[in-house]
C-alpha cells in the first residue's frame, strides 16, 4: 500500500469512528432530553366520573382560589361560567392552551396539572339551590382555637390547581382566574407545596414543617376504603361521586417548635419524627399499641399526642388527608409565616370531619404550636364525561 493509499484509508477509518461516535452521543442526547423533559410531558385525564386532583398522587406545588359571586349572578350565568371553566381547564390538563390565551407556550409543558372545582354554602344560597346541599354539607362551628381571618376563610367557588412545574401552575392560575373574574370576585389565593419528584420515593409519605410524617393514615388509592371514605353515594343524587371539602389554614408556631427537643416534639405527635413510626412501632405503616406503658407506668403515646387525638377505629370518621406546606417568608418581626393548607376530603363532614377535629380542640398538644387562622368547607361535584361540564347535575 502506498503511503497515500495509507493516509485515505485511515482518514476513512477515523471518519467511520467519529460518526459512530456522533450518532452515539446523539442518540443518548435523545435519551437524556426525553429523561429530563418527562416530568414536564406529564397528563393528568380531566374527564372522569371524578375529579381529577383527588385521587391524583400528589403535586409538587398547588394553589387554591376563592371566589365570591356577583351580585347579580344568574342560575344561568353559574351555568356558563363552569361551562368555560370546565373546557378551559381540559385544555390546560393536555398541554393546549385555553381559549383565548395570549401565552400559548406557557401551556406546552402540564407536568401532571389538574383543577378541581367546589361550591361553597354561599354558592347554594346565592343561587337559590340550597334544597340541593348534599347530606352533611354545613360550614363548620366555631372552635375555641380558632382565629380566622375572612382574607382565608369561605367563598362561593372553589379552584385547586396542582402540578409539578411552577410555572405551569402560575400560567393556569391566570387563565383560571381571567374566567371565574367574569361573573365572580377573588376572595383569597392560598399557595402551597410538597417535595419535588425525584427528592424522595413516590411512595414515602409527605412531611410538614414541624417535620412530621404528614398522611400516614390515608386510604389507598382505588381500594373500596378510598372509594367509601371520598366519595358520596348521592344524596341528592347530583352529588353522586362527588366529594366534600374541609380547607383550614393553620399558622405554624416554628419559632418555638424548634426550642423543644427531639423527644419533646415526639411525644407531642405520637410519632418518630425519623421515619413516622409511632412511638411503640419501628415502621411508619405499624400499628399503634395505645395500651403500651413505659417504666414509670406511664401511656408511651400520651393522650394529648396528636395521633392518639386523630385517631380512630370508626370506619365513619375517616378521610382522605391532602396538606399542603405554605411559606411565605419571614415577617418583619423575624418570626416564620409558615404553616399547613389542611384539605381534607370525605363523603360526609358532619359524621366524618366534626368528631375528629372536637376531639383535637379538647386535647392536642400540638395546639401550642398551631393556629387555624382560616377555614372553608367546599361541595366538590363529581366528573364529567367530554361535552359535559363540571356541576352540570346541579346547574342543567
Amino acid at each position: 500500500m502506498t503511503r497515500r493509499g495509507f493516509l485515505l484509508s485511515a482518514g476513512t477509518t477515523t471518519g467511520a469512528f467519529a460518526l459512530g461516535a456522533g450518532v452515539g452521543v446523539a442518540a443518548n442526547a435523545a435519551v437524556a432530553l426525553r429523561a429530563d423533559t418527562a416530568v414536564g410531558a406529564a397528563t393528568v385525564n380531566f374527564y372522569g366520573a371524578h375529579q381529577a386532583g383527588i385521587e391524583t398522587p400528589f403535586q409538587a406545588h398547588g394553589v387554591f382560589l376563592g371566589f365570591d359571586l356577583k351580585r347579580d349572578t344568574t342560575h344561568v350565568m353559574a351555568r356558563r361560567m363552569m361551562e368555560l371553566l370546565t373546557d378551559d381547564a381540559a385544555r390546560l390538563a393536555q398541554g393546549d392552551p385555553a381559549l383565548p390565551d395570549n401565552d400559548p407556550y406557557l401551556a406546552e409543558k402540564p407536568a401532571r396539572l389538574t383543577a378541581t372545582f367546589g361550591f361553597g354554602p354561599g354558592f347554594f344560597t346565592k343561587l337559590g339551590l340550597s334544597s340541593q346541599i348534599p347530606a352533611g354539607f354545613a360550614d363548620l362551628p366555631a372552635y375555641r382555637i380558632d382565629k380566622l381571618v375572612p382574607e382565608y376563610s369561605g367563598s362561593d367557588l372553589v379552584i385547586s390547581i396542582g402540578s409539578d412545574d411552577p410555572l405551569t401552575l402560575a400560567h393556569a392560575v391566570r387563565q383560571l382566574t381571567r374566567t371565574a373574574r367574569s361573573f365572580s370576585s377573588i376572595r383569597w389565593s392560598q399557595k402551597g407545596f410538597v417535595r419535588s419528584q425525584g427528592v424522595a420515593p413516590a411512595t414515602q409519605t409527605n412531611r410538614n414543617l414541624f417535620g412530621q410524617v404528614d398522611g400516614t393514615i390515608n386510604p389507598a388509592p382505588g381500594t373500596e376504603a378510598f372509594a367509601g371514605q371520598v366519595w358520596a353515594e348521592g344524596s341528592p343524587s347530583w352529588f353522586a361521586g362527588g366529594t366534600q371539602l374541609v380547607l383550614r389554614r393553620i399558622a405554624m408556631n416554628l419559632d418555638t417548635w424548634d426550642k423543644l427537643d427531639e423527644g419533646g416534639k415526639e411525644i407531642s405527635v405520637g410519632r418518630k419524627l425519623s421515619n413516622g413510626a409511632p412511638l411503640t412501632g419501628v415502621h411508619e405503616f405499624d400499628a399503634a399499641d395505645m395500651e403500651a406503658k413505659n417504666s414509670a407506668g406511664l401511656s408511651v403515646i400520651p393522650d394529648f399526642a396528636h395521633m392518639r387525638r386523630a385517631r380512630t377505629d370508626n370506619p365513619k370518621e375517616k378521610f382522605l388527608r391532602r396538606p399542603l406546606n405554605y411559606d411565605d417568608g419571614i415577617l418583619l418581626d423575624g418570626t416564620s409565616n409558615s404553616g399547613l393548607l389542611f384539605a381534607a376530603y370525605m363523603a360526609n363532614i358532619q359524621t366524618q370531619y366534626l368528631p375528629v377535629q372536637q376531639r383535637l380542640v379538647d386535647l392536642d398538644l400540638l395546639n401550642t404550636w398551631t393556629t387555624p387562622i382560616g377555614s372553608a368547607v367546599y361541595a366538590l361535584p363529581p366528573g364529567c364525561l367530554p361535552g359535559g361540564f363540571i356541576g352540570e347535575g346541579l346547574l342543567s
